[in-house]
């Protein structure tokens, strides 16, 4: 049987072009003791309630009827939001050129988090332009990748 999220993803993404929305991604997590299926969505101009609301009525139908969960899970469908997490080469190379921050598990000058321009993502690993030059990071030393938001 396929992983629960891209049994969940094939659904989404017909539900979603059907409401004007893209599939952004799809996880299933267990946080606290339950587990959550969240889907999110983008759109041109920016996702609204009613969006969400759109896509979660017959993509929860359709997991119903598929069934690709054994147990109870909570469906969460929201915004990829202004500071999403980027996790997809093509999400990366939508973004070449925007600032990002990147978590990393071990310190690397000291420090686990940086922030920079992408400019490269190649097998996993990212280059950034930051103050002091790029900075390359390798696939293993990196935990996330998101846009980085400046207020």
């Amino acid at each position: 049987m396929a992983k629960a999220a891209e049994v969940a993803a094939a659904l989404a993404a017909p539900i979603a072009a059907e409401h004007g929305c893209s599939l952004w991604d799809v996880e299933y997590v267990k946080e606290a003791g339950s587990w959550y299926l969240r889907v999110y969505i983008d759109k041109e101009g920016g996702v609204s309630i009613d969006d969400c609301e759109a896509v979660s009525r017959p993509l929860s139908d359709a997991l119903d009827e598929a069934d690709p969960i054994e147990g109870s899970y909570t469906l969460e469908v929201g915004s990829a939001g202004i500071d999403r997490a980027l996790r997809k080469p093509e999400h990366f190379a939508a973004y070449v050129g925007s600032e990002v921050e990147v978590k990393l598990y071990r310190p690397q000058d000291g420090r686990k988090e940086h922030v920079g321009v992408l400019v490269r993502y190649e097998d996993g690993g990212v280059t950034i332009e930051g103050p002091a030059g790029p900075v390359t990071f390798g696939k293993k030393d990196i935990a996330q990748v998101r846009l980085y938001v400046r207020f």
